[in-house]
């Protein structure tokens, strides 16, 4: 993997930004956990927050999140935490809606088909 430079980024912003934390609270959030907007943003309030409720007046990924603010996916999720905490917005991660492993086909007929697949 190829770590590109913080292009014009100042790393005492992004500490500045998250209040001097590396590491999300809520360890749930993913790339493809859907952000919604609970709020409108309000005077005062931090801007990168107030530009995540505005993007999130629909469903909206959290890697899709960091792409418009052009800030890294931790730094966007650390955001997303604290909003998440203070009740701003709702998240839901699709792979939690997906079935439970109790609906999960069965192993062994995953290996049939697997093989039927090769045989092709």
């Amino acid at each position: 993997m190829i770590r590109r430079e913080l292009e014009g980024e100042d790393p005492d912003r992004l500490y500045t930004v998250t209040r001097g934390r590396s590491r999300a609270d809520n360890d749930d959030l993913d790339l493809v956990t859907l952000i919604v907007s609970k709020a409108e943003p309000v005077p005062g309030m931090q801007s990168e927050h107030a530009r995540i409720l505005q993007i999130c007046r629909s469903p909206t990924a959290v890697v899709e999140i960091s792409a418009e603010l052009g800030l890294p996916v931790s730094v966007v999720k650390i955001l997303l935490s604290d909003m998440l905490a203070a009740n701003q917005i709702s998240s839901r991660n699709p792979s939690a809606t997906r079935a439970g492993a109790a609906q999960l086909p069965d192993a062994a007929f995953l290996r049939k088909v697997l093989v039927g697949l090769h045989n092709l």
